[in-house]
Order: structure tokens, then sequence, then C-alpha cells
């Protein structure tokens, strides 16, 4: 498999519910929300506000960063955006998280430490940018999204690319997840169905 959360996987998903074991109660709550975000469209403004940054979500994108030949979908990290901030690259949350994919800065200043240790050379920002990220770069939409590429590579690694895995990791923290199941947060579950459904129609309407 080439791609983490690829075709094959989104589809099968309402979706690692049909590999994972869960508590009833736990999977009636994560099933509400999938549900719940089913059908979700986007809008002529929602595709303008992704399209933008679609030459930076490609290139950071095609990278291999925890395992060879396997990169982050695309249509995945448009779907986080859409989810996070509608696509707008200054949007800031109430817990102070940044940009266009909701970074908070330590979790952000964490991954381009690690980042700029690897033997990886970027267009667009610098291993010095990265070793001597401030706050505000986080409004970057180049530094944020290869940020973002970054940390759902390594959720996909960690987490064998099960996408309701993949974007707890991302809301709730990596140590959130136990026995294989997202925690029971409203706004995790309900990110998890959001992203799914957006992945799902960025899917079915490639252009």
């Amino acid at each position: 498999m080439q791609r983490y959360l690829s075709r094959r996987l989104s589809y099968l998903l309402i979706f690692s519910l049909l590999y994972l074991v869960y508590t009833a109660d736990a999977k009636a709550a994560l099933s509400q929300y999938v549900r719940k975000h089913r059908n979700i469209s986007v809008t002529n403004q929602q595709a303008a506000n992704v399209a933008r940054f679609n030459h930076l979500i490609e290139y950071f994108s095609s990278f291999s960063y925890f395992k060879p030949r396997h990169k982050v979908n695309a249509n995945f990290i448009r779907a986080l955006m859409l989810a996070e901030s509608n696509g707008d690259p200054r949007a800031t949350s109430s817990k102070d998280a940044k940009g266009l994919c909701q970074i908070t800065f330590p979790t952000g200043k964490q991954a381009a430490s690690e980042l700029a240790k690897k033997d990886i050379n970027f267009r667009y920002v610098s291993k010095r940018r990265l070793l001597n990220l401030r706050p505000q770069d986080l409004y970057n939409p180049s530094i944020n999204i290869l940020l973002t590429c970054y940390l759902i590579s390594k959720y996909n690694y960690n987490f064998q690319g099960k996408l309701d895995l993949v974007v707890a990791a991302w809301n709730a923290g990596e140590y959130s997840i136990t026995n294989n199941r997202p925690p029971q947060y409203k706004e995790t579950l309900n990110l998890i169905g959001k992203v799914n459904g957006y992945f799902i129609y960025f899917l079915k309407n490639k252009r």
C-alpha cells in the first residue's frame, strides 16, 4: 500500500470499526458521529479556501517521513484542514491552536525539532526555521502544512493508518488512546466523524 488512509481504507470506514474491538457504548458513540457527518459536503467557498494551498499540500504530502513509500494522503490533509479551520490560515482556537490545521505551539515545536533532525530537505521551509520555531510561525501555511504532514505521518505509522486513531492522536494526544480505542471525548469523536466525512467527499470528488 503506497499511501496510508488510502481509498480502500476510507470506503471500509465506517471505519476501523470493522477491525477493532470496542465496547458496545464506545462503538455506539463513535458510530453516532460517523453517521452525523457521513453525507457532509464542501461548498464552493470551502473548496476555494483549500485550493489556495494545494501546491503545499501536494508537495509536503509527497515525502515518506517514517517508512519508505508510505506517504500521507493529500485528501486526508484537505479533510483535516477543513474540519479544523475551514481553510483559514489565521484561525486560532480557544486552546491557542493556530493556523490551517490548528497546531498548538508545544506540539509544533516538538515536531519541528524532530523533523529538523531528519535527512530531508524541503522547499519553502528551512531547517533553521524549524529549529527556531516561534508561535506565530504556525500561521505560516508552509510551516503549518509541513508539520501537519509530518505529525499525521507519525500517527499513521504508530496506529497503522486507522483513521479514528490517527485523528484521536491528533486531537487528544497519542497517550489518550488505550486498548486501540479513541478517547470518548465529544470533541474528539466529532472531529473523527467530520474528518472522515470530508475525506470521503474529497475521494469521491477528485478533480
